[in-house]
């Protein structure tokens, strides 16, 4: 049989007064301190390269169109929209809030691929390229911003916008993400089509619904 020497746990001399551990400690450290620093190097690059895009760039959207009742897929997540409707005032418990235009009530219906999302409040987009935000008259909460979109579930819920019956015509209504701080450039939207020409956007201005209530039963 042959005896297996133990390996001695003493670090040989070197004769320069420097210990072998140490060395190598000192060798895995400047290699982990080397690829941080190719990591932060690679993010300042990616980076300068956002900076450097144009403010037009920057805010550029990829826009997936489609019509009213259809499923509009943007990759990150669908959105349809189911109806909408015209109306003089909303019923919110005992607010009623009312306008000398026109309140639009788009309900709509998301659902997302992957994870889970918050819609942004949507625009209205007009036939000459005039946009109106969604009301602030209308609660957050209660819109389906406030909703978390998840993937493969379809959820539902309302948006509001109060704008003149001139905007009717050809008008598109536009879904996105919230706004962020860091800007992603090329973030999905989807446009949906109302479908209302002239005649039909003068009789849903001609006979609003009074009073649109969203209080819950």
């Amino acid at each position: 049989m042959t005896a297996t020497e133990p390996r001695s746990s003493v670090v040989p001399d070197r004769g320069d007064g420097r210990d072998e551990r140490a060395g190598r400690g000192r060798g895995g450290g400047s290699k982990l301190l080397n690829a941080c620093v190719g990591l932060l190097l690679a993010a300042a690059a990616i980076g300068l390269q956002t900076l450097h895009m144009t403010p037009n760039e920057a805010a550029a959207r990829l826009t997936y169109t489609g019509a009213k009742g259809e499923n509009v897929d943007a990759r990150r997540f669908t959105v349809r929209l189911d109806s909408f409707l015209a109306a003089k005032a909303i019923q919110n418990g005992e607010e009623t809030v009312t306008t000398d235009n026109l309140f639009i009530v788009v309900n709509a219906s998301a659902r997302s691929s992957l994870k889970p999302y918050h819609l942004g409040q949507p625009q209205l987009l007009t036939a000459d390229g005039k946009k109106f935000d969604a009301t602030d008259r209308i609660a957050s909460p209660l819109t389906l911003a406030n909703t978390w979109v998840q993937p493969d579930i379809w959820v539902s819920g309302r948006f509001f916008f109060e704008v003149p019956s001139s905007a009717l015509p050809e008008a598109r209504v536009v879904f996105g993400l919230p706004a962020e701080v860091l800007v992603e450039p090329y973030q999905p939207e989807v446009e949906v089509d109302l479908g209302l020409d002239e005649e039909a956007a003068r009789k849903l201005a001609a006979s609003p619904q009074a009073v649109y209530s969203i209080v819950k039963k």
